[in-house]
């Protein structure tokens, strides 16, 4: 082969090197073992080879989510694809760039139901945010240029390049390639004028802001801001670590198991300015938010989904630390009035102080026997204290970490927006991969844990040390509740067995423990954290401590201590 020509799968390469890939994470396939061929010739490219394709791509988001570049999966036709087809989604939900190659039935045999073959573009059209299925070898560079540019432009998201594995192994012109970079969308001054002067005019503003602060590396810029004008911040549902939490202006995040006081503050508020996030279900606590006569400032990346379901009184497309810096620099050139200032400040520190006292952990409901998730909450503190990564998995047990947790940096927390169980073991190793020199603790139900936990043994053989927290009551937790409340004492189905989660990790080749009183949870989460192995800690919780609402119930006396217009209340 001449200097001139490649093969198609080195053409990929080539393009995906351009757009900043340096790690690639699959279950080795057969369909797309050309571009693996041209991964082995190739040092600046790490590849994982994982044990289910849903680790595959769940590593690959959180490698994507904390390094700010895309990162490749790789799977193997439908059976493959349909794999990873939850953590693609769970990307989209969380705008999350990531590329994932499906291996694709040979030209030759296409369009006969040959083995495992169905139209991967079209199934998955719907759920990335792009799909295509490249008709050439020797388009194969230009579709996945295309491919990278969609996957970091505009709102992240996922996309899906389906090649057929014959396109792989042929000859075609070597790609010429440059660094693939997205644009920044600055804002129109005119949007920049009218949000300060809403923002002057209202007497309880709030600031509601998402990942669009992370991916823009806005934080610095929201904190100056919400300083300069005494407006408080609420985080989206998940993104807790897009403000810091210790700072006297955040109030928490908007959604799920955070305190009622958060919902009933931005119910109360005449403005809310959302920066970089998607008013969807969660974050608006099911569309209750922004409260009718609330106004709206809506700046974010997609023209689409600026208003959410409603008419943003401001609509304005964005990048986030470009309109937070212009915001700022108008701020400056007209300050605000001391007196005004001086309201809010009064304001904000009542609303923070009941905040502080209905999320400060203590001891809940878990009857003696068991391990305390309000203790595990302080226990786990200490860790993202010093810069630590918390990954969680979804379920019942993450509302206790959502409310008592803190988190003072961007980049320090991964939860899955689509509520994905089986996320957090294979998120907290592609957050190891990404932040080496940061401590990485994975929280995960029982339920979530068999659902990818063999992904531990990958985290084994590739020598990634991550301390895993699995909160085992024996249930599907998240679905108990809900049958507690709607159908009390009538549960079916939620009951799980019991499970050695410490002798299952050591048969994975990890260290194991388990805890069961609650003095001993701190230190067994220090000695995983310090381990240079992958350790699991195995606690055992009251299956009855269903809520973390119900703890808030026994602990929080301040729940009434956040002032509002009567009017506005929920």
């Amino acid at each position: 082969m001449s200097a001139s020509r490649v093969s198609g799968g080195r053409a990929v390469l080539e393009v995906l090197r351009a757009a900043g890939v340096d790690h690639a994470f699959g279950v080795p396939g057969e369909s797309f073992m050309g571009l693996m061929d041209a991964i082995y010739d190739d040092p600046s490219i790490r590849f994982v080879s994982t044990r289910h394709e849903e680790g595959a791509t769940f590593m690959a988001t959180a490698y994507a989510r904390l390094t700010g570049r895309p990162a490749l999966s790789m799977a193997t036709r439908m059976v493959g694809g349909g794999h990873a087809s939850i953590a693609i989604h769970t990307a989209r939900q969380d705008s999350t760039p990531i590329i994932v190659v499906l291996g694709h039935v040979p030209t030759a045999w296409r369009h006969r139901e040959a083995f495992q073959e169905v139209e991967l573009a079209a199934v998955f059209r719907e759920v990335a945010k792009w799909a295509v299925e490249p008709p050439a070898a020797d388009r194969l560079a230009e579709l996945t240029f295309r491919a990278a540019r969609t996957a970091i432009s505009g709102r992240p998201g996922p996309v899906v390049l389906a090649i057929r594995e014959d396109l792989l192994a042929e000859d075609v012109d070597a790609p010429a390639v440059r660094p693939i970079v997205a644009a920044a969308a600055a804002p129109e001054p005119a949007a920049v004028r009218r949000t300060l002067d809403l923002l002057r005019s209202a007497s309880r503003p709030a600031f509601l802001v998402g990942g669009g602060i992370l991916a823009a590396r806005a934080t610095a810029a929201l904190v100056e801001v919400a300083e300069q004008e005494q407006v408080p911040v609420f985080t989206g549902w998940r993104r807790p670590d897009a403000f810091p939490n210790n700072h006297p202006l955040y109030l928490g995040w908007a959604g799920l198991r955070s305190p009622e006081l958060g919902f009933r503050r931005l119910r109360a508020a005449d403005l809310i300015v959302a920066v970089g996030t998607r008013l969807g279900e969660f974050p608006t606590h099911r569309y209750k938010i922004p409260a009718p006569g609330t106004k709206l400032v809506h700046v974010d990346l997609a023209a689409e989904d600026l208003g959410g379901h409603l008419q943003a009184d401001v609509a304005c497309v964005a990048d986030a630390r470009l309109f937070l810096e212009a915001l700022l620099e108008a701020g400056r050139a007209m300050p605000p009035a001391e007196d005004a200032l001086a309201e809010r400040r009064r304001a904000n520190e009542a609303d923070r102080a009941a905040w502080e006292a209905a999320t400060t952990p203590g001891r809940g409901r878990a009857r003696d026997g068991y391990v305390d998730q309000q203790v595990v909450a302080a226990r786990i503190q200490p860790v993202l204290d010093r810069g630590g990564i918390l990954a969680t998995d979804a379920g019942n047990f993450a509302g206790w970490p959502a409310r008592y947790l803190r988190w003072h940096e961007p980049g320090t927390f991964l939860g899955p927006s689509s509520g994905a169980m089986g996320y957090g073991i294979p998120s907290a190793i592609g957050a190891k991969l990404a932040r080496p020199d940061r401590p990485v603790v994975c929280v995960v139900g029982d339920g979530g844990f068999m659902m990818t936990g063999t992904e531990l043994e990958t985290a084994v053989r590739e020598n990634i040390p991550v301390a895993v927290v699995v909160l085992d009551n024996e249930q599907y937790g998240t679905i108990r509740m809900h049958q507690e409340k709607d159908h009390p004492g009538r549960p079916i189905g939620t009951r799980l067995g019991p499970i050695d989660f410490a002798a299952l990790a050591r048969a994975l080749g990890a260290r194991g423990v388990t805890v069961t009183d609650n003095a001993e949870v701190g230190d067994a989460i220090d000695d995983a954290v310090a381990s240079d192995q992958p350790t699991v800690v195995h606690l055992r919780l009251d299956p009855d401590q269903l809520f973390v609402g119900d703890d808030e119930a026994a602990t929080d006396t301040s729940a009434g201590a956040l002032a509002q217009p009567a009017s506005r209340g929920a």
